[in-house]
Formats: structure tokens, sequence, C-alpha cells
């Protein structure tokens, strides 16, 4: 592509392809971040191409499940010959592999426009699985949408004010066809997608300066962070050394760089780093170094303001254990930032006189953002961020030097004062873009109240009511947001009675157009039916239920095909692929077959429904192989050498 300049001494013209083919030898991009310390030669999974099968006397059906994942995960670039065994392009086994110019050239553009470039590389990356902050539209979202991590997000019950909300949750990775259920999208890729990531990254940011090189730089950094929080998460504890030694390297690196010395979303993705890998006094030495830097702009910097606040909630989510101390050090980091003095060490409880001070600071930058962003028109993005980022500050301020009420008061007045300026339910967010952007205001200052809720009720005994009547309006206007739905399931699976739940969820679907409240009603109907189970089956014995339920599985299978018949959820692979799952569960074979033929009818391009319908039923194994190929779907394993590879 003519987006992509010379590298490392490549020719420029971009008809000699010297570019594209040093891109995909992947040999000068390796040896740019050796020396740069960003590339990772260990590699503590090794992957041997010559042992895709491993278990010969396993059913033929799972050993060609098993090796078409591992070529869906290992086969990222085209084939080429190997120069040292003498091939030539005559030795390729697999002609789909190989990838000609002829093929490819009349797909090829030119993007004169920086900014156009930029938001292709971060689509692509998030395409890969990079978390860089592109989102699509709804519709094409939920086309992509095709594995279940949108109901569970890691620490999202451990760490509530802190966990990582990856966008595109929902949207499994590219080489992943694995069964529904399996998180494998959270750990990253293997040997040569993560290669082939680290080469997209040396290969653009030479292209990019500035804001954009330092967001770059910061979806990198949280996509390592990422892998680091799987690690923890799977307790595997091998894999997490050697991931946070890589990371904390990537970390330092960028850091070095001129551009970023001063960047806070590094130094706040950094000093995170260090805290999740249990090195707190570490992580509070770079939290400190980094406040250091920032001289007096306090309040006024939104970037500034993201990294005390993540302080401070780091701080605060040591509770109960830390005690006192771990309140007195969160005041103190966000008594400082209000005061624009220098965040040093905490020697003991704030003074009064400062609290009051640093809370006349807040409520005083608080009114001037309202105005600001209420009045201007259109309001920059700028002043949309920084009310964001003061808005969560002063309430947790609040919450710790008060209590919980008083963060709460903070909410409903941004909320009474925005609330008339965003359309209900989103309807009209994508015609103006001044709504969308307060929209994404009073969304972010929801999540942090239902977040701050769900902590205090996690350290202290508080009614459930507060929270309930919480998440459900802010699910009123904002019904596609699933954080907000996996903090409603959650506390309404504590409830003995469904009536609340199945009302509410009945008057969201009815006048939302987003398949998220499908989804989650359906998970939420689901979870219920495990608890049944579960009560049902005491120490492997039949007992009579104790919660009285009956027609669980017949609301289930309403649920989906009510949602089906939307638009959105009859294009939607996950939701077929839940739909076919439940059914196969319940034994019923034939009503399964007939939900997998009608899903290829909506959904032809998923490949992950042809994958879980030879595991669910394998006698058809060769009938659905020819769909895929009739569908010019890629299969990389025929049976026919199959069967070669198991008489070897």
């Amino acid at each position: 592509m003519a987006l992509f300049p010379a590298f490392a001494g490549v020719s420029e013209a971009p008809d000699s392809g010297s570019s594209r083919k040093a891109f995909e030898e992947g040999d000068v991009l390796s040896e740019f971040g050796r020396c740069s310390g960003w590339l990772n030669d260990d590699d503590d999974e090794p992957e041997d191409d010559d042992q895709e099968i491993k278990d010969k006397t396993l059913p033929r059906w799972r050993i060609w499940l098993a090796a078409e994942r591992s070529r869906d995960q290992r086969h990222w670039r085209p084939w080429r010959p190997d120069k040292t065994r003498k091939q030539t392009e005559e030795d390729c086994e697999d002609p789909e592999r190989q990838v000609l110019f002829d093929d490819i050239g009349q797909s090829l553009i030119r993007l004169s426009s920086r900014d156009l470039q930029f938001q292709l590389i971060a689509a692509f990356l998030q395409f890969l699985g990079v978390p860089s902050g592109f989102s699509p539209p709804a519709s094409c979202l939920y086309l992509a949408m095709d594995e279940n991590s949108i109901f569970d997000n890691g620490f999202y019950d451990e760490k509530p004010l802190t966990f990582l909300n990856l966008s595109f949750s929902g949207i499994g990775c590219v080489g992943c066809t694995d069964q529904l259920g399996c998180r494998r999208w959270t750990r990253g890729h293997g040997r040569e997608g993560e290669e082939f990531i680290r080469n997209i990254f040396h290969l653009v940011m030479p292209l990019f300066s500035g804001q954009e090189r330092s967001q770059l730089c910061f979806s990198w950094l949280r996509y390592e962070i990422a892998k680091v929080i799987w690690c923890l998460h799977t307790k595997n504890k091998k894999r997490l050394k050697s991931q946070g030694k890589n990371c904390k390297k990537l970390a330092k690196n960028l850091l070095k760089e001129p551009d970023n010395r001063n960047s806070f979303c590094l130094w706040k993705q950094y000093a995170h780093l260090e805290w999740l890998l249990g090195n707190t006094e570490d992580a509070r030495k770079v939290f400190d170094s980094a406040l250091s830097i920032a001289g007096s702009r306090g309040l006024r910097d939104h970037e500034l303001c993201e990294l005390s606040l993540l302080y401070a909630e780091l701080e605060v989510e040591l509770l109960p254990d830390a005690g006192g101390a771990a309140t007195a050090r969160a005041v103190h980091i966000l008594t400082r930032l209000a005061e624009n003095g220098p965040c040093g060490p905490c020697t003991g409880q704030v003074l009064g006189v400062h609290i009051l001070k640093a809370r006349k600071a807040y409520e005083h930058a608080l009114q001037d953002c309202l105005g600001e962003s209420c009045v201007s028109d259109p309001a920059p993005t700028e002043s949309f961020n920084r009310l964001i980022s003061l808005v969560k500050c002063f309430m947790l301020f609040q919450y710790l030097t008060i209590g919980i009420d008083a963060a709460v008061r903070i909410y409903e007045q941004v909320f009474a004062k925005l609330k008339g300026s965003v359309s209900p339910e989103g309807s009209s967010l994508e015609g103006s873009a001044r709504p969308r952007s307060l929209s994404q205001v009073l969304e972010a200052v929801t999540l942090m109240h239902t977040s701050l809720l769900r902590f205090h009720m996690k350290i202290s005994v508080y009614p459930l009511a507060p929270l309930r009547e919480a998440l459900s309006e802010a699910l009123k206007l904002y019904p596609g947001n699933p954080v907000l739905w996996r903090a409603y399931i959650r506390i309404q699976s504590k409830s003995h009675s469904a009536s609340k739940t199945r009302r509410f969820f009945d008057a969201v679907t009815r006048s939302a157009k987003p398949l998220e409240p499908w989804l989650f009603a359906i998970e939420a109907e689901k979870m219920r039916k495990r608890l049944v189970e579960t009560v049902q089956r005491v120490d492997g014995r039949e007992v009579h239920a104790t919660i009285p339920e009956t027609g669980l599985t017949h609301r289930i299978r309403a649920l989906f095909d009510n949602a089906l018949r939307s638009d959105s959820g009859s294009r939607c692979p996950l939701l077929w692929r839940m739909y076919l799952n439940f059914l196969v569960s319940l034994g019923n074979k034939e009503r399964s077959k007939g939900v997998f033929y009608k899903a290829l009818q909506n959904c032809p391009w998923a490949k992950v429904l042809y994958m879980d319908a030879v595991e669910y039923f394998p006698d058809e194994m060769q009938e659905i192989l020819d769909l895929m190929t009739e569908k010019e779907l890629r299969v990389r394993l025929l049976l026919e050498e199959l069967e070669l590879l198991l008489e070897d």
C-alpha cells in the first residue's frame, strides 16, 4: 500500500514491491525490533508445525477440528518459498496460501489524508484485537459479534473501579475459531500473530507524530497489559512472569522516546502494570514521578485528572484490608490535584482545611466545565474529556471525604444538567455530533456512579435498591452498554424473584433498537436455569427444587426466536451460536440441525458456525465441509490431506 513509506533503507518506489516484500519477510522489522528492545526473542510456548496431530486415537472429527483451528491461528502471512531449502513457488502444497500481486492489485488504495490514514490503522488494529479506540457502527458490530466474552470481563467483579473495559467485547480475534465459551481472546494470539502485530506497530509508528503516535503507543501498551490481566485471571504464574517482564520492557522503551516522556496516559498505564504485577511500592513511585512533572495544570488537564483518578482508585481498592491508610492516601492524591500542588508521599490524614479548599476548587471547576460544555456550540472534544475526568475525580473525592450519598448528589447534579441535551435511548445520536458527545459524557459519568455503588456494597453493608434503580435508569438511556447490563444481571441474579427482571427486559426490548438487551435477557434466563439445575442436583441426587420455577426452557427458546426476528439479530453470528449451543444442550438434535441451516442462510460468512456444527454433528462432517467449500470459505485442512496425515 502506498500508505506505508520506505522502512530502514528499503526502496521508496511503490511499484517495486520492496516495501511490501520486506514487510512480508519480516526480517527488517525483526531486526529493528531487537535493536529497539521491543521485540521478544523468547517464546515460552513453542509451536511445532509438524505436530498438528498429537493423538491419532481421537475421533477423526476431533483431530480435524484441532488441526483446522491450529492452522487458523498460525497462518497469518501468505506462503513464500524458503530460500534456505531452495524452494520455489511450485513447491507450495496449498496454492490457496499463495497471494500474488495479480490477486490484490485491483484492491490496492492510496490515502492522501493523514487523518484517514490513522483511522485506517486504528480500524485495522482493532480488527486484529488491539484496543485502539475505533468503534464501528452498531450494524457492523453485530455482523462481527461471534463469541460470548460480552458476558464476562475478567476482573469486573473483583475490581469494580479499575477493571479494564476493552472495547469490541463479543468479537473474536482473527484466526480464533474456538468453541463457544473458550476465552482465548483475552490471551492474545500465537507466536505468528503476535509477531505480525509487532511488525505492524514498528512499520506505522514512524509515520505519525504527536497525539496520533501517542495513541498508537497507548494502544500497544494496553494490548500487552490485557494479556497480563488474562494471566492474573487464569492464575498462570509462568506466563505471567514472562508477559509481565516483556510488558515492562515495552513500557520503559516507549517512555524513553522524547515525545512520550510527558505522556500521562503512558505513565498511567505503566504504573497500573506495576500495580497489577504486585509491585505496589514501585507503582506508587511511578505515579509520583509522573505527577511531579505536571506543574500547576491541576484540574485543567484531563489526562492528569485520569492519572490521579486511577492512582486514587487503586489505593481505594485496597480497602478494607489497608484500613484508613488507603483512604488517607487516596484523599491526599485528589486533594493535591485540586490544589495544583506536587503530589509527594502521604504523611498521614489530610487536614480539614485542605479538604475544604479542594472541595471548593472542585465545585468551581465543575460549574465552569458544565457551562463551557453546555453553552458552546459545538463544544470542543477537549472540554468533554475534561468534564468526564473532573466529575469522576469529584465523585470519588466526595465519597472518600463525606460518603456515598455525597458522591451520588454530584452525579444527580450532572445528570440533571445534561439529561435535557441527550436524546432518550440514544435514538438520534448518529445525526448530531453535539448530542453524541454529551451522551458519551453522561454515559461515562453513569458508569462511574454505578461502579462506586458496586464498590461501596462490596466493602460495607448497603441496600441493593439504589444500585438497581441506578442501573435501570441508565439502561433506559443506554440499552447498548454491555458493562451496565453485566452489572444489572449480576445483582438481579441474587434475587429469587425473576418477575421484575423479566418485566424490565420486556420493556427495554420492545422499545430499544440495540441487540444487547436480547442477548443479556437470554443470558439472565440461562443463569437462572443453571441455578435451578444446581439446586435440583445436590450431591448427585435429584431433590425437589426450592425455587418455584417452570417453563424456563420454553422462555429461553422464545427469547431466541424473538431476537432473531430483528434484522440485527438475524445477522448476528453470536446469537445463532448461542441458540445452537442451547438446543444441543437439550439433546434436541433434529431441531438443532434446523437452526444450524437457518443460521447459514443468514450468516453464511461465519466460519465459527460451521466449526460448531462439526462438533455438534460429527456424523455430518463431510456435508458441512462441502457447504464451506460451496460458500467459498477457507478450509485449511481437506479431508484428503487429513487421511494422509493419519497414515504417516
